[in-house]
C-alpha cells in the first residue's frame, strides 16, 4: 500500500428502526507499524472555522479512531468491550459508550477493507446499532469502493 491514500468511510445507523447514512471520500495517508494500520487525513466541518485531524488505527480486532482539533475524541470498538469517552465538540462535550461487537479487516494487495460494528451509547441510554465501512485505496487507484 501506498503513503497517498484515498479514503471511503460510510456510517450506517439503526434508530428505532430507521436507518441513517452518512459517507465521506477524502485523501489522507497510509503506514503500517507493528502489524497495525495506521489512516491519517483531515475533516473540516461546514459553517465553522478550523479543522479535526483524524487518526485511525485498526489492528486485527480493534478500531481506534482519535479526534484532534475542532472536535476532540478517542472512539475504541474492540468486540465483546465497552469503552466510554466525552466526545467533545465547539458546543460542548458529549459523552458515549461504544459496546463493540466485532472488528473486520480483510487486505488485498492494494486495497484494505474494515468493517465495525457497535452499539452507541450517548449519557448512558442506547441510542443505535452502528456499522463503520471504510476502503483504503492507493490514491492514484481512483475509484473507490465500499465492501457490502
Amino acid at each position: 500500500m501506498t503513503k497517498e491514500i484515498l479514503l471511503s468511510i460510510a456510517g450506517l445507523h439503526l434508530v428505532d428502526g430507521e436507518n441513517g447514512n452518512v459517507e465521506i471520500v477524502t485523501a489522507g495517508d497510509y503506514y503500517s507499524r507493528n502489524g497495525k494500520h495506521y489512516i491519517l487525513y483531515d475533516e473540516v466541518t461546514e459553517g465553522l472555522s478550523g479543522h479535526t485531524s483524524n487518526v485511525i488505527k485498526v489492528g486485527n480486532d480493534s478500531l481506534e479512531i482519535t479526534k484532534k482539533g475542532l472536535t476532540n475524541a478517542r472512539l475504541v470498538v474492540e468486540k465483546g468491550k465497552k469503552h466510554v469517552t466525552t466526545y467533545q465538540t465547539p458546543f460542548g462535550g458529549i459523552e458515549i459508550g461504544l459496546l463493540g461487537r466485532g472488528v473486520d479487516v480483510r487486505e488485498t494487495e492494494d486495497s484494505i477493507d474494515i468493517r465495525a460494528e457497535y452499539l452507541l451509547e450517548i449519557n448512558e441510554e442506547n441510542m443505535a446499532e452502528c456499522t463503520i465501512l471504510m476502503n483504503v485505496k492507493p490514491r492514484e487507484a481512483g475509484s473507490l469502493k465500499l465492501q457490502e
